[in-house]
């Protein structure tokens, strides 16, 4: 797999790739790229029905210029913990927020959420989240403010007395939960337009496909929650070598004992 940057005829061929209607998979396989390679460059640069090849470039020199010198003194004040390599990092957390926006969230969301996930602590106060992310402290405000809406982080004040700001295995239940639930006004709605448009009509069978579809994608959605959740607070389970040297020991002590 070729490393380095994109070139400007990566991003040409992006581009006559998004003209045809291809997935970004496909466009990756064309260039021997990672699929998030594609996915990323096409998102920062103005989504797949805005994407062009030649501002693409620009913009990819612009960044470049901006970051080169503060890039060192970035490293050098932030240092990563257990030994992890700085550059590796940024690129997952680049990564993660790539998946984070095509799933469907801002980018300024997806970028805090990401920033977040990427700490050991899994929690950031405001100022550090604007440090880190070079942003100012009003589009950390209304970030935080959208994600706590979709109970995809919670906030706690500190023994200082100050908003911190938390990601933990929690959220995610509590979220999925919340996903489930929204479509219950859409369900409710959905009967009621079958009296009003008449039981037997083709736009009253419509309305009441939908809100049996979307009554049962809720049910087992919330069943998939409430039997899912304690994998959020299991430990996770030994690999297949750590198995394999656990029964053998286990086998030796028996024979010993034997």
């Amino acid at each position: 797999m070729p490393g380095g940057r994109l070139t400007q005829q990566d991003r040409q061929q992006i581009a006559a790739g998004l003209a045809d209607g291809l997935a970004y998979a496909e466009i990756a396989r064309r260039l021997d790229r990672p699929t998030s390679t594609i996915t990323r460059e096409v998102m920062r640069n103005g989504g797949p029905t805005g994407y062009r090849a030649d501002l693409a470039q620009h913009a990819t020199q612009r960044r470049t210029h901006r970051r080169k010198p503060s890039s060192s003194r970035g490293s050098q004040a932030a240092p990563q913990p257990h030994g992890r390599d700085p550059e590796a990092v940024r690129e997952f957390q680049e990564n993660l927020t790539t998946v984070f926006i095509t799933s469907g969230l801002p980018k300024m969301m997806a970028r805090v959420l990401s920033c977040l996930y990427t700490t050991d602590s899994g929690s950031l106060s405001a100022a550090e989240l604007a440090t880190r992310l070079e942003v100012s402290p009003a589009s950390i405000s209304k970030a935080i403010t959208f994600l706590e809406s979709l109970d995809l982080i919670r906030r706690e004040r500190d023994e200082r007395r100050r908003e911190r700001y938390f990601v933990d295995d929690g959220l995610w239940y509590q979220s999925m939960i919340r996903s489930a639930r929204s479509n219950d006004a859409v369900i409710e709605a959905a009967r009621q337009g079958v009296g009003v448009l008449g039981p037997g009509t083709p736009a009253a069978i419509r309305l009441e496909n939908v809100a049996r579809f979307l009554a049962f994608v809720s049910e087992s959605l919330l069943r998939a929650a409430e039997q899912g959740r304690e994998v959020l607070y299991s430990k996770s389970a030994p690999t297949a070598s750590a198995s394999a040297s656990a029964s053998a020991s286990a086998s030796a002590s028996a024979s010993d004992e034997g």
